[in-house]
Formats: structure tokens, C-alpha cells, sequence
């Protein structure tokens, strides 16, 4: 067992693009916190034989949680499970919950990685994505925590309406003179159901553009590979020994556990995910019951799964594998739905491993669809 990721379904205010789940209610948190630690008791058995490696607080903003509610659920899998000598223990947090008196005690806790929801060190952009935060605090925030962190990570945003190249450098550039180990960058998307959408639709803000994102995905692979960060992932750069453990072991297939509404897990052959409902998931728990679905992955899943990951990551899809863990077949088809990519220069194949070249990069989500098997089985 890899790790153990906990979902805090709770936020001060929406995020215009966000369509995670979460609620701005407050009233149900000291059920929620009672809930998770139950689910951590009830799923005990799932990982007996295995060590935790990584406990990640996700959300939602888990930074709305006090230090002491923090380390209760800490705590609660320290109880029940095994967990190694030195695990990453990652907190998601805000820049507008991260005073010096909360770092100081978060960095007094066992968390030792700091993930820090930036997004930009503009208002304007902060303002028409509905953060909580403002610019000051966002420098403020890191001025303080890379005093007490040495492992910290912060998102970026680009592809924003209005963002010229300029603009979107001088964001990478004050990242990266905060002396981070880790930034993780992602493309506004426009989600169902959002804000956002609403917004755009109705022609309050502009639509994102692929060919501006396109662009700014280019300017920062290029401004973080000369400031030192490896591109391990098409979202995620990170200084040597700093890439995040808990979102590799995603990456590479191992087995986690999701704790909380709507967080999903992993075994190896089964895929399951709890309600996306505060209430019913609470009411679920205290009945001891839990509140999820499972999906057992076909032979195809898997080879799609892995195919998806792979091409992210510069790990790569090693053929080796497709052909001993899912056979001929698999591996023939690969080869074929792969010609065009490697001559267009998009795919390249180098000591029997697949990857995206560079210029394939921003388009691997696109690529890796055209190589799955659909129905095969």
C-alpha cells in the first residue's frame, strides 16, 4: 500500500473553474472529522500486510482544519495501519490559512510538505477565478513558509483569458525566486457545471484559448527546465529528490486508499469511489457501512490505465510490460496506433520505452485516447 489520501470536502468560498467536491458549509465538520476517522478504523484490513508511505490531505481546502483536527486524523492511521519511519505527509493548503502562527504550528505537526493553491501572483487573475486570497498574500505566505518548509509545492494556472506570454513568465519567474522545490501547473479547463462555464456562456469572460495554452505550456517547460526542475510529469516539475512520492504512486500504479466523500481507490484490480454527498457519506460511516461503488478493471482498463499514465510521465510506457503483463495482442496494436504519432515527431521509442517528444507533450491526454483499446474484451 502506497498511501492513504484523505479528502477535507470543505472550502471558505468557490472557485469559479473548480468542480471538485466540496461544501461552504461549515456545520457538518466535526461529524465529517468523526466520519473519517471511522472510515480510516472500518478499512484497516485493506492494507495489513503493507506500509503507508504517503498521508495526503486533499479537498477541498484542508487548510480550513485547525492543527489540532489535523493531527487527529494523522493520528488515526498511525493507529491503524503501519507506516514507515519517514513518511511524506502533504497538507493542501491556501495562502489566506497559512498566517506565521499556523505555519509555525503545522511545521511542529508531522506534516512535512507544504502543496500551496497559488494559482497566480495577479489579482486580477486571483478576482476572476474567485480565490480567497489576494496577491500579498500569496508572496507573504511563501516568504514565511520556505522558513519553516523545505518541501513545499505551489499550483499555477495558465491558458487564463487575457494572459499574455509576458505575464505568464513573470509568474513562473516569482515562483521559482522563492527558492520552491516543486511546482504543479495545469490549463484552465472549462468544467460542466461550474462558474466558469456560466460566466463564459454568458459572454462575462472570455473562453480559453488551446493555442494560448499551447504557448504558455511551452514557455514553462522551458523556464523550469534552466531554473533546475524535472519535468517528471506534464503537470509536475520538480527539483531532484523533491518530486511528490504521493502523486507518483498514482502514477506507477500502486494501490491507495481514498478516505472521505468522493475520494476513490485502488488495489491493483478493482477501482472504487465513495459518494460525492457530505450527509450520506456521515450517515453511511456512523451505520458502518461504506458509502462507495466498485469497478473490478478488465484486462483493456488496465492497459489503458497504464498506457495514460505512462505517456505522462517520464517514465514512460515500457513495452516490455505491455507485453508480458497484457501480451501480444496488446503490444501489436500499440505499434500500429502509434505509427502515425512517431512520424509526425509527437512519439519517440528509446530503449524499448514509449514517451511523448516534446513537442507531443502538451497533446499526450489526445494521444494516449487514439492508443487505447476499446472492447477488446
Amino acid at each position: 500500500m502506497s498511501g492513504i489520501y484523505i479528502h477535507i470536502p470543505f472550502c471558505k468560498q468557490a472557485c469559479h473553474y473548480c468542480d471538485f467536491h466540496f461544501s461552504t458549509s461549515m456545520k457538518t465538520k466535526e461529524q465529517m472529522l468523526l466520519a473519517l476517522a471511522e472510515e480510516i478504523r472500518l478499512r484497516k484490513n485493506e492494507s495489513q500486510t503493507e506500509k503507508i508511505e504517503t498521508i495526503y490531505f486533499g479537498g477541498g481546502s484542508p487548510s480550513v482544519l485547525s492543527v489540532d483536527e489535523i493531527t487527529f486524523l494523522i493520528a488515526q492511521v498511525y493507529a491503524h495501519y503501519t507506516v514507515v519511519d519517514s513518511p511524506e505527509i502533504t497538507l493542501e493548503a491556501n495562502p489566506d490559512d497559512l498566517s506565521r502562527e499556523r505555519i509555525i504550528a503545522f511545521s511542529e505537526s508531522k506534516i512535512n510538505r507544504l502543496s500551496i493553491g497559488i494559482q497566480s501572483f495577479f489579482e486580477d487573475d486571483l478576482q476572476m477565478m474567485n480565490r480567497a486570497h489576494n496577491a500579498a498574500q500569496a508572496e507573504e505566505c511563501l516568504q514565511l513558509a520556505t522558513q519553516y518548509f523545505d518541501n513545499i509545492s505551489l499550483d499555477l494556472i495558465y491558458g487564463i483569458p487575457g494572459m499574455s506570454n509576458q505575464k505568464w513568465l513573470q509568474n513562473i519567474q516569482k515562483a521559482v525566486s522563492f527558492g520552491i522545490a516543486h511546482i504543479s501547473s495545469y490549463a484552465l479547463t472549462v468544467e460542466p457545471k461550474t462558474a466558469l462555464k456560466k460566466l463564459i456562456e454568458t459572454g462575462k469572460i472570455a473562453a480559453p484559448k488551446d493555442e494560448v495554452a499551447q504557448e504558455h505550456f511551452m514557455i514553462l517547460t522551458a523556464e523550469l527546465q534552466r531554473a533546475g526542475f524535472v519535468h517528471y510529469e506534464i503537470s509536475n516539475f520538480g527539483k531532484p529528490d523533491y518530486f511528490s512520492k504521493n502523486n507518483s504512486a498514482y502514477w506507477l500504479g500502486k494501490k491507495y486508499l481514498g478516505i472521505g466523500p468522493s475520494a476513490h481507490s485502488y488495489n491493483g484490480v478493482s477501482r472504487s469511489w465513495n459518494k460525492a454527498n457530505n450527509l450520506l457519506y456521515i450517515k453511511a460511516i456512523a451505520a458502518g457501512k461504506l458509502p462507495n461503488e466498485t469497478e473490478v478493471l478488465s484486462v483493456s482498463d488496465r492497459y489503458n490505465e497504464y498506457v495514460m499514465t505512462g505517456l505522462r510521465t517520464i517514465w514512460g510506457v515500457a513495452l516490455e510490460i505491455i507485453s508480458s503483463d497484457f501480451g501480444p495482442v496488446y503490444l501489436d496494436y500499440l505499434h500500429k496506433q502509434a505509427q502515425k504519432f512517431l512520424q509526425d515527431d509527437l512519439l519517440f521509442i528509446e530503449n524499448n520505452i514509449l514517451r511523448p517528444t516534446q513537442k507531443g507533450k502538451f497533446l499526450t491526454d489526445g494521444i494516449a485516447s487514439a492508443l487505447f483499446w476499446v472492447n477488446l474484451e
